[in-house]
């Protein structure tokens, strides 16, 4: 973690420099992951994703490791278990979105093979690899972002709004927003290239 590397946000906090320089817009394949990211990125929703970050491994507890399987099968004792855990955003609507999400994304997976092979139709299947110089070009949404908000509310999802399922793109490396001048932004581009 070289303070002297450029990435696109100035930050001293490791949490935040580990999740730019590992994590985010790294093409993601993984069920799971991808639902954690959806899930995340729902209780983003009027909070910064650094509170999403601090209280990411608490969540994880939470959700039983976001595996949609379990989390699709909560009863009321789960939200009530959730609602008083310790360090969880306490938020009764998010947290029932993330149940009802997870059934969905279940009927998701059994109509596709995979919810990766259903989410990453909205791209033609590649990273979009966006060439921005400066934070304040990146967009809230875009067309994309729209047609898959549109298709997972029309699926019964909650808390997928174009905004929050373009920060999904961005976290899930649908698109690749790192600036140009990003050492992550090339580093993606070239890991595209070389996968199979």
């Amino acid at each position: 973690m070289d303070a002297k590397v450029q990435r696109c946000w100035s930050t001293e906090k490791p949490l935040y420099i580990r999740y730019h320089d590992e994590e985010w817009g790294v093409p993601l394949h993984d069920d799971n992951k991808l639902f954690e990211f959806l899930i995340l990125d729902g209780f983003q929703a009027g909070l910064s994703w650094w509170i999403i970050l601090e209280k990411r491994n608490t969540l994880r507890e939470a959700f039983d490791n976001f595996d949609p399987a379990k989390v699709a099968k909560y009863s009321h004792d789960d939200v009530d278990r959730i609602m008083s855990a310790s360090g969880v955003i306490k938020n009764k609507a998010k947290i029932l979105s993330a149940i009802s999400n997870a059934q969905q994304f279940l009927k998701i997976q059994a109509e596709f093979g995979s919810f990766d092979a259903f989410i990453w139709k909205f791209v033609n299947g590649k990273t979009i690899n966006n060439n921005f110089t400066s934070l304040s070009q990146i967009p809230a949404e875009t067309e994309e972002s729209k047609a898959m908000s549109t298709e997972l509310k029309r699926r019964g999802f909650k808390f997928v709004g174009p905004t929050i399922c373009y920060a999904f793109m961005q976290a899930a490396g649908l698109v690749n927003d790192h600036l140009i001048n990003c050492f992550r932004h090339q580093q993606i581009r070239e890991a595209e290239c070389n996968l199979p």
